[in-house]
């Protein structure tokens, strides 16, 4: 068995062994000029602890908008939505931004790092907006640059990285608060094969190492069955995807 990081989340244990992630009869409704847009109704999602789940499906299937939801960015016409025991939906502005700092570790297709700032200050973002002081954040900043092997980076502003190593820039902002859960919208997205493919080891390697629940949604099929479990959103609903892995060398996508 794999030792854990110091600080990781691995000695935490859910509520009475609840799942960290429950979704129950979740509806989202936009209004447009042709009538109501039902993108969920009814649908049901179970995470446990410690798992690490793909979601796949089409463009334009809510994938984005789910992750969105889960995460308290974004609030849903119907259901209830449980997070590390705590109602998501439920949450005011303030109480949503407090729960994502302290919860949530969000990576996602581009990176979003601020372009003035060098990669140590930018992965510190998350550590200073919750008020702790720069004698703090920089250097817990600078273990979590090490830990994406990015150590001799921390000076560098964005503009003069690799597109891998800006998404391990991200990565480590995502993670800095030593939050339970990780979120991840494409997080290879705007990455070419060979560095998706290590950035996805990261993610793997930090997953495991910190005790994170993950989900991660993606179009690589690839990838997406190497998680703990594979599911489709489709028609609002999501299914599990059984079928056997493919050969990591044949890149698979989908839509």
């Amino acid at each position: 068995m794999k030792s854990r990081a110091p600080g990781s989340h691995a000695d935490r244990s859910p509520v009475a062994d609840s799942p960290v992630i429950q979704v129950r009869g979740l509806g989202k409704t936009y209004q447009t000029a042709r009538g109501a847009l039902h993108l969920f109704q009814d649908l049901n999602l179970e995470v446990e602890a410690g798992e690490m789940v793909a979601i796949v499906g089409q463009s334009g299937a809510g994938k984005s908008t789910l992750l969105h939801i889960l995460g308290a960015l974004d609030t849903p016409s119907a259901g209830t939505v449980t997070c590390a025991s705590t109602s998501v939906a439920a949450l005011s502005t303030r109480e949503a931004a407090a729960f994502r700092n302290r919860e949530i570790g969000y990576v996602w297709q581009f990176h979003y790092l601020l372009p003035e700032f060098t990669a140590l200050e930018n992965v510190a973002m998350p550590l200073l907006a919750r008020g702790m002081g720069k004698s703090e954040a920089l250097p817990a900043a600078a273990k979590w640059l090490n830990e994406v092997g990015l150590e001799d980076r921390g000076e560098h502003r964005p503009g003069e990285l690799s597109g891998g190593e800006q998404q391990r820039v991200a990565l480590a902002r995502a993670l800095v608060c030593q939050p339970r859960m990780l979120l991840a919208d494409e997080p290879t997205g705007d990455l070419d094969g060979i560095t998706a493919g290590r950035v996805f080891e990261l993610i793997e390697r930090l997953h495991e190492g910190h005790g994170l629940t993950s989900i991660l949604v993606t179009h690589n099929m690839d990838l997406a069955l190497r998680c703990t479990r594979t599911l489709r959103l489709e028609n609002g609903r999501l299914t599990q995807i059984t079928e056997v892995r493919r050969d990591s060398g044949q890149a698979g996508s989908l839509g």
